[in-house]
């Protein structure tokens, strides 16, 4: 629940504001701030950061102990292998996947799955990190408790994968396990100074650009940050959230987020109310926001099957914004069993005209309406889809 704690909310602000005002240079002549270099075992990923390597249920497994980091990124991999091998370029070793020398003259593989690329990232990561040194240290907050030391990555969790990619699935990397970490108090940790970093830096989808909008509200209206893993209902939190009742917030949230304006946040925030398998798909396949929008005004059981057309048939915005307006999943009449919805009627009486019509007039038909081979592929789809689920409805009928 929110707290109302005028004193924390002056500390969060105070601490917002030496972040992103340029007094950050000050924080190294700290005492309380220290740099080492920190056995990766000591060391865990923020469970609820919003820029995800891991996702779906490897995810939630390993914040939830079930897998070592070393076995996190085996899994991993074996997903990316079983995606190369589909695609027909297999691989067997990570270093395989390294872009090929033009002197060979061989081609790289085109289409890459998100997986592949992901593990590609990495091992690129991992490479310049053994041959260049770890040049930008991670930022931790020492959640030391007793004799354990323990420490939560506030920023750099993609260079703490490259760490262990290296240690445990390079040969002859020289990787002595450990990385050097930027420790932070534990009284000084900030979600503006994670946002920050997460908004300067390239690949933050437009998923995690919700989740991060959603720490920042929830933040700045004092809600409890959590320790343990959270499913997405925990960000959904924000959406009856806003900017106007924490108006002293307004300007550090909008320039955490990359210097964005209102409207984009608001957009970005909205982002929220898609449903769980929809996020997690438009996240994996980094979905720009511009295409998700449209997708949110459907009903939440429609996201998920939208989302797969504008993946599997790589739609463009307007494309998307076409099918998403165009979609029969409104309905017209206050009481369907006082007045059939029009749209209904009027698919129904299309049927009637089904022997007539010879399947590539129909074809051309829609390519003439629509104009764009993709979209009549994804009209198709839902037309099948939709007689589908005609077909289970006609037989609950007969029932």
């Amino acid at each position: 629940m929110p707290k109302n704690n005028s004193q924390r909310a002056s500390i969060l602000l105070a601490s917002v504001t030496e972040e992103l005002l340029g007094e950050g240079v000050q924080q190294f002549q700290d005492n309380s701030v220290r740099v080492e270099n920190i056995l990766l075992e000591m060391i865990r990923p923020d469970p609820i950061q919003p820029r995800r390597v891991l996702s779906g249920e490897l995810h939630q497994a390993f914040h939830n102990n079930r897998l070592t980091p070393t076995q996190a990124l085996r899994e991993l991999v074996q997903i990316a292998q079983v995606a190369a091998r589909q695609k027909g370029h297999p691989f067997t070793d990570v270093m395989d996947l390294l872009p090929k020398s033009e002197d060979k003259g061989e081609e790289e593989p085109a289409g890459l799955t998100p997986e592949e690329q992901l593990v590609r990232d990495l091992v690129n990561l991992a490479i310049t990190i053994r041959d260049d040194g770890q040049v930008n240290p991670l930022t931790v907050v020492d959640m030391t408790q007793g004799v354990t030391r323990l420490y939560r990555i506030e920023t750099g969790e993609r260079r703490y994968w490259a760490t262990w990619l290296l240690r445990d699935f390079i040969p002859n990397s020289g990787s002595d396990g450990t990385i050097p970490c930027i420790i932070i108090p534990p009284n000084r940790a900030s979600v503006f100074r994670q946002a920050k970093e997460n908004t300067a830096r390239s690949g933050l989808t437009a998923i995690a650009m919700a989740r991060q909008a959603a720490l920042l509200l929830l933040a700045a209206h004092g809600y409890e940050t959590p320790t343990s893993v959270v499913d997405n209902d925990f960000y959904r939190q924000a959406i009856d959230l806003d900017l106007r009742t924490k108006h002293e917030y307004t300007d550090a949230i909008l320039s955490a987020m990359g210097g964005i304006g209102r409207m984009q946040f608001s957009h970005y925030k909205a982002l929220l109310r898609l449903s769980d398998e929809a996020m997690e798909l438009a996240d994996r396949h980094n979905i720009d926001e511009k295409k998700l929008r449209y997708v949110v005004a459907l009903p939440p059981q429609a996201h998920l099957e939208v989302l797969r057309q504008i993946v599997d048939l790589k739609l463009t915005s307007k494309q998307v914004q076409e099918l998403c307006e165009n979609s029969d999943t409104d309905e017209d009449a206050d009481d369907p069993l006082d007045k059939l919805p029009a749209k209904a009627v009027k698919m129904a009486r299309i049927t009637q005209m089904v022997r007539d019509t010879r399947p590539q007039d129909f074809v051309r038909a829609l390519l003439k309406q629509e104009g764009d081979v993709n979209l009549v592929r994804a009209r198709i789809q839902s037309m099948l889809q939709l007689l589908d689920s005609a077909q289970k409805a006609l037989d609950e009928e007969r029932m």
